[in-house]
């Protein structure tokens, strides 16, 4: 069962490894993100940043996606991280993922600022955009004692 889809740069750190572990109850944390695999400096950070006593699982976007789908990730409580919303929204349309947390997002030149942890290029905005337009619900959320903003009510 998938408890939570963020994007979040940092992908595991103090917020989601220790905050929205504990707070979502979660046993795995899939980290899907083609970027990721590609940089082995980070991937070896990422595994190190681990939470004690839950299973980490790191993959590409495609092998992500086959990976929910088979159903080989229903016996987990299972936290999804991704790095940048182009991969969230491949995960929520092939997955059928209808809800997305959005907890950090990169400054990148012309980035339009959401919140103090999220900026969106044109494109993220692109796919926030193509989201909502399937009536999937998207919030920004930091840590669980912050309260949702949805999404609708910051972005242009």
């Amino acid at each position: 069962m998938i408890v939570m889809l963020r994007v979040d740069f940092r992908l595991i750190h103090g917020q989601t490894g220790v905050y929205w572990t504990s707070k979502l109850g979660c046993d795995c944390i899939l980290v899907a993100s083609d970027a990721l695999m590609k940089d082995p400096i980070k991937l070896a950070t990422v595994k190190m940043a681990k939470p004690t006593g839950v299973k980490l699982v790191i993959k590409n976007i495609d092998d992500s996606i086959k990976a929910i789908n088979s159903g080989a990730t229903d016996k987990y409580k299972l936290f999804i991280l991704t790095d940048k919303m182009e991969y969230a929204a491949r995960l929520m349309k092939e997955c059928n993922i209808k809800k997305l947390n959005i907890g950090g997002i990169m400054p990148t030149p012309n980035a339009k600022k959401l919140n103090g942890a999220v900026y969106c290029s044109d494109q993220d905005i692109k796919c926030i955009h193509e989201l909502l337009e399937d009536n999937d619900y998207v919030y920004l959320q930091q840590v669980p004692t912050d309260e949702e903003v949805n999404v609708k009510d910051v972005i242009e």
